[in-house]
């Protein structure tokens, strides 16, 4: 067959560990057969954003701005043990957190569903989508550790000279300390995508913060979700018949593992982190998640929403075979395909975009995966096969779609 051709790049952004080496895999076993690629490459991988202090991935971001639309692998976010491992100059930000800082705009995660893998919260049978707010809180915090006795303040300086000043805490020793922001234009495109998002699927939507504890804060947000759902969405979530309704984190958290599923659950940077990977790990594994940010101009780069699954890394080094799940990476790669083609009318990407996510559910439901969901599976006759075979598992059952 003839190769599928592709008119703009996609840009791809190789990682860290096993995922670096699944990355490869997954383009030389189910891509480059069958697709012309065309990407704009940029290496992530811990070493090359060192080498460049951290450049590459402000360069990777802007090529997405450019192009329109990225692929990219699980990276390394190092800890001071990651320093010393790769003799860092210093302690990197997340990849994830720099890049979605540079976009803004929302990631959407939701579980990819195998018929013989149940998940572990009985009553869900429906998909739940996490919406996480992809711009400031923590991931763009200012930390300092406080050596000894005295104030810390918040202090803001207006633009005509006027100074405000707010007692964080009066230290009588050592301490930490933190601060953080965010803006109400990057509010406002989260709660627009949420919405949108949700009149896409046709799925009721949550957003939960803490407005209770953080009543400037946090309320914030629950303000302008509601001013923009009743000055612009409303009417349509009525003709839609669907809902929007705000509530607490932890009430959130209590009403999500009794539900059915079938909604979009939106949170703040750090509750979606935290939560989306608890959806993950509660339908069966963080590798059968696909995680797409979305921003306000319509930049979209889609990723693996788990780890670079270091443990595997180290077996591999050594020579041995691994059996990591390589779903989340491919379900990258063919979301942002799927998004290329749908921007240049390439039909035949997006079908074979399709294919692809079909053959490799398939895959699984007819008894053939990976060790972290043999574990999981209700398959009555279950074949466990390691990275490489379950790629080429995948490909049979492709080219016979094909």
């Amino acid at each position: 067959m003839n190769k599928i051709k592709m008119t703009v790049p996609l840009v791809e952004m190789d990682g860290d560990e096993m995922t670096r080496i699944m990355w490869k895999m997954i383009k030389d076993v189910l891509l480059e057969p069958y697709v012309d690629l065309k990407t704009e490459y940029y290496d992530l991988g811990l070493e090359r954003r060192d080498e460049t202090n951290d450049q590459i991935t402000i360069d990777a971001a802007n090529a997405i701005k450019k192009y329109g639309v990225g692929v990219k692998c699980a990276t390394i976010t190092p800890n001071a043990a990651r320093v010393e491992e790769y003799n860092l100059k210093e302690m990197w930000k997340s990849p994830n957190g720099t890049i979605r800082a540079i976009l803004d705009g929302t990631v959407f995660r939701t579980s990819i569903i195998v018929n013989n893998i149940k998940p572990f919260v009985k009553p869900w049978a429906k998909p739940i989508t996490v919406a996480r707010h992809a711009y400031g809180d923590i991931y763009k915090n200012t930390e300092y550790k406080v050596e000894g006795a005295g104030k810390v303040e918040l202090v803001h300086t207006a633009t005509d000279g006027t100074v405000t000043k707010q007692l964080v805490h009066d230290f009588e020793g050592p301490g930490v300390v933190m601060g953080m922001h965010n803006l109400d234009k990057s509010i406002e495109s989260f709660a627009r995508a949420c919405f949108n998002y949700a009149l896409d699927i046709k799925q009721d939507i949550w957003f939960a913060s803490k407005d209770t504890i953080s009543k400037i804060y946090d309320h914030r947000f629950k303000d302008i979700f509601q001013e923009i759902y009743d000055a612009e969405y409303k009417e349509k979530f009525e003709e839609a018949g669907i809902e929007y309704f705000y509530t607490l984190i932890d009430d959130a958290v209590a009403r999500v593992v009794k539900s059915e599923g079938g909604f979009i659950w939106a949170c703040k940077n750090y509750d979606g982190d935290v939560m989306s990977d608890m959806v993950a790990a509660a339908f069966g594994s963080l590798a059968m998640m696909t995680s797409v940010l979305v921003s306000p101009e319509g930049y979209y780069e889609y990723e693996a929403a788990h780890g670079t699954v270091q443990r595997h890394y180290y077996r591999h080094l050594k020579g041995e075979k691994t059996s990591s799940n390589s779903m989340a990476t491919i379900f990258a790669w063919t979301g942002a395909l799927r998004k290329r083609g749908e921007l240049d009318g390439i039909e035949d990407l997006i079908t074979f975009a399709d294919k692809l996510e079909a053959a490799s559910i398939k895959t699984i439901e007819e008894g053939v995966m990976t060790g972290d969901l043999s574990q999981l599976s209700e398959a009555p006759n279950k074949t466990v096969v390691n990275t490489e075979e379950f790629l080429y598992e995948i490909k049979k059952r492709l080219e016979a779609m094909l």
